[in-house]
């Protein structure tokens, strides 16, 4: 009960967030959300740390950005695109990776990873550095104008709660059963008899897919596609919004990406209001330190929430219930 109560008090914060704050931002936080809940199906119930994510994020939004603009193809069919090309992309990185495992599985996805985006760079319908432009929103089911951006919201807020939905079922199912077996004692689910490579090249699949409808709705959502999104750097952002929110828990990835999209785009404007504030000037150059900012929150996370914020809350909760039970 109190897990539906959270889900339903964090849905009618999602519905109403719209009229209280700046709705691309809001949806730029969903997407990122949604790419970390992707990320942390595959290294939090699984056990694999993949350092090429950002291939399936960012290559989704490339198809989806093309098949939008050249192509001329609708809203849902661009997604679509976008999905299928990700998950097709997972499934051949995932057929060459997902034999080995530990830093050998993480190096070459990063390899991997590292071709999609020199492919990227010098493929002639990407256009390089300068990335794909203009990207039309379009209508939904040719009815619906996505061009109002508080229309477009509620699209999106639909799109990755449908994609946290899967995640979630996927958790409980019999098959989320076997990841977490798969990743406390492969050996031991190796001995019961299942075949552990193929539920690993599964999930890494539907890993891929999900984090390619995270790129392909960001993508329409801010009109463009960049380099940026298919650099290793992006695979290491979504690492850190995971840890930082909690690896292995569901809602832990989402608060992980919210603080850290947050802390790129707001902190130059916290930085000018503590300058105004205290009159010192230096706080007027915080914009310029994200990295360092960020970079020291994942060391505070590291070494006081070793679960991470989620991990650590539940943690606390659970021995505070097991007092209880024994006084």
């Amino acid at each position: 009960m109190n897990r539906k109560l959270a889900y339903g008090l964090a849905l009618i914060v999602a519905l109403a967030a719209p009229f209280v704050g700046y709705p691309v931002f809001l949806m730029k936080l969903l997407c990122f959300g949604l790419f970390a809940c992707a990320f942390n199906l595959l290294i939090g119930y699984t056990g694999l740390l993949s350092f090429g994510h950002a291939a399936f994020f960012g290559g989704a939004g490339y198809v989806t950005g093309y098949a939008l603009t050249a192509l001329g193809l609708p809203f849902e069919a661009g997604l679509v695109l976008g999905v299928l090309a990700s998950a097709a992309l997972g499934l051949v990185m995932g057929l060459l990776a997902i034999r080995r495992q530990g830093i050998y599985f993480a190096m070459i996805t990063l390899a991997l990873a590292q071709m999609v985006y020199f492919a990227a760079l010098r493929a002639p319908f990407t256009h390089g550095e300068d990335g794909l432009q203009g990207v039309p929103r379009g209508k939904l089911l040719g009815v619906l104008d996505l061009g109002n951006d508080v229309t477009l919201y509620f699209v999106v807020l639909a799109i990755c709660a449908g994609g946290f939905a899967l995640i979630v079922r996927t958790v409980h199912s019999p098959f989320g059963q076997v990841l977490k077996a798969i990743k406390e004692n492969e050996a031991r689910a190796i001995s019961l008899g299942y075949d552990v490579d193929r539920y690993k090249l599964v999930a890494f699949v539907l890993s891929a897919a999900v984090a390619g409808l995270a790129g392909a709705t960001k993508t329409v959502v801010l009109g463009f596609e960049t380099l940026t999104d298919v650099h290793w750097a992006m695979s290491g952002l979504v690492i850190l919004m995971t840890l930082v929110g909690g690896m292995g828990t569901l809602a832990g990835p989402i608060l992980g990406a919210f603080l850290i999209v947050a802390l790129e785009n707001k902190l130059g404007d916290l930085g000018n209001f503590l300058a105004e504030t205290t009159h010192v000037e230096w706080f007027s150059s915080l914009g310029e330190s994200v990295g360092i900012v960020t970079g020291l929150i994942f060391v505070a996370c590291v070494l006081l929430f070793r679960r991470g914020i989620v991990g650590e809350i539940a943690a606390a909760l659970a021995r505070g219930g097991r007092r209880r039970e024994a006084a």
